[in-house]
């Protein structure tokens, strides 16, 4: 996890968005895999949405995805360890990454399913970095995914791991997690640990960016 997701312009994304009062327009997308531009929200006091390629580690030279490397996810055993990719990210640099949904494979290249909340849109728990690339000067921006230990609710449906999920009305909460300033990451311990803290619809689907349905839809709670 997490290795594909959307976004949608419907009622839930537009519920996150100005609960988040995010300076910027979001960028819709039916389908996202690693190395796509993806909106963050990052920022504080004044929070805004910045395009950000969906690859933490970029070539410091082309500022594309340095693919020798997988980080278009951080694992949460990585957050705390120093000189690791994550470790400056998590105290400096953390976003907000909106979703309307995602896609979790069983591991056996056949076993596929679309995740989504039943009353809100998704608010992955993101690291972000900045490049400036030499040959144009321009500000690129790069982030991942956090993602947790697995949970046991999920063993048939991705028994490895699962994403960092925020919740965007616990205003305190948002508060720290955006603000650059606050580095006291021992805060943020109890989020590291899996839960489900609201009812997903599950579906089958056939294969990750096709999002066909195979098979009827569960609430998983």
């Amino acid at each position: 996890m997490c290795g594909r997701f959307n976004l949608l312009p419907d009622s839930k994304t537009a519920s996150l968005s100005s609960r988040l009062q995010a300076r910027g327009e979001l960028r819709y997308a039916p389908d996202l895999a690693p190395g796509a531009q993806v909106s963050i929200i990052h920022g504080a006091p004044e929070r805004r949405i910045s395009t950000a390629t969906w690859w933490l580690l970029l070539d410091p030279d082309t500022g594309k995805p340095n693919y020798r490397y997988p980080s278009f996810n951080s694992r949460y055993d990585k957050l705390n360890t120093p000189r690791s990719l994550a470790w400056q990210p998590y105290r400096h640099s953390r976003c907000i990454i909106p979703a309307s949904a995602f896609v979790e494979g069983l591991g056996d290249q056949q076993t596929y399913h679309k995740i989504e909340l039943e009353d809100r849109a998704l608010a992955f728990g993101g690291l972000f970095r900045t490049l400036i690339k030499p040959d144009t000067g321009e500000l690129v921006y790069s982030t991942s995914i956090i993602t947790l230990p697995p949970l046991d609710k999920w063993r048939r449906i991705h028994p490895k791991s699962m994403p960092l999920l925020l919740d965007v009305e616990n205003d305190a909460l948002v508060e720290r997690w955006l603000d650059p300033a606050f580095t006291r990451v021992d805060a943020f311990a109890a989020l590291l640990h899996p839960v489900l803290q609201w009812p997903q619809r599950i579906t089958p689907i056939d294969r990750p960016g096709k999002w066909n349905p195979v098979g009827d839809s569960f609430l998983l709670t």
